[in-house]
């Protein structure tokens, strides 16, 4: 099940950009974040196949969300221009940012070739 984050929640699960200037995972298994908005269509679109890759993942991968109208400090953070943009977040590799709504079998093979998790 995807996971709605606030700015604190993602302080605490995926990086403290307040504490820390370097890239810092705070995570145990890789993430993936999904920058979205509820009036975003497209963003309506990628939702059902990220509730599917998180029950596909579980306990390997964990998806969040984050509402870019209430966090708009974390959308700024991360420079949200365009949604939906999702932030790969690999466990000990920087953090790769992909923007626009991808195919279930595109995010399967950005989940084996960035986040290095299989099923």
């Amino acid at each position: 099940m995807t996971e709605l984050l606030t700015k604190n929640t993602f302080l605490e699960k995926v990086f403290n950009f307040e504490k820390n200037k370097e890239w810092k995972f705070e995570g145990e298994v890789p993430c993936i974040i999904d920058f979205y908005a509820d009036w975003c269509g497209p963003c309506k679109m990628v939702a059902p196949i990220l509730e599917e890759l998180s029950n596909d993942y579980k306990g390997k991968l964990n998806i969040y969300k984050v509402d870019t109208e209430a966090e708009q400090e974390l959308a700024a953070a991360f420079g949200i221009r365009s949604i939906p943009s999702m932030l790969f977040v690999p466990k000990n590799e920087a953090p790769q940012m992909a923007q626009g709504a991808m195919p279930k079998h595109q995010l399967e093979k950005i989940i084996a070739d960035v986040l290095k998790v299989s099923k």
